[in-house]
């Protein structure tokens, strides 16, 4: 099974000099956990939720938070953002998804073309959602034939 058969297409980007204000109001509205950080187009890093709320002020933006508080959601996606990505192109296989998800300590893998534009993302949880149905489709057949 190849990448493309299983990527979230269009994947949700920022740049580099985004606010973490928008990045939370971004987090805050979807049901994903990573965003892709582009400059002229070109993957450049990746930011996740987790990156995100180890660095703002749990108070930020909320009658209790600060001025100090409210500072944290000026900061920058440079400031945070995983640099250092692994990534796979759309026409790659599921097992090179999961060979680099145990051998890596990622929980995204950005799908780029030829050219290192973001065209998907897969997360370790869309591997395991097709392998369970996988697993279940066998199971249902196993059952037919019985």
């Amino acid at each position: 099974m190849q990448i493309k058969q299983i990527m979230t297409a269009n994947p949700k980007t920022v740049t580099s000099i985004t606010r973490l204000g928008v990045v939370k109001d971004i987090y805050d509205e979807v049901q994903f956990h990573h965003l892709l950080v582009i400059e002229d187009n070109q993957l450049v890093g990746v930011v996740s939720d987790r990156d995100l709320y180890k660095v703002i002020s749990p108070y930020a933006d909320s009658p209790k938070g600060t001025k100090r508080d409210n500072m944290t959601l000026d900061l920058r996606v440079t400031k945070i953002m995983s640099r250092d990505i692994i990534s796979l192109s759309e026409d790659e296989t599921m097992m090179r998804a999961v060979h680099l998800f145990n051998t890596h300590r990622i929980s995204c893998l950005p799908v780029v073309d030829e050219d290192n534009r973001p065209v998907g993302i897969v997360s370790w949880r869309d591997v395991m959602q097709y392998l369970e149905q996988r697993v279940m489709q066998n199971f249902k057949d196993k059952m037919k034939l019985d």
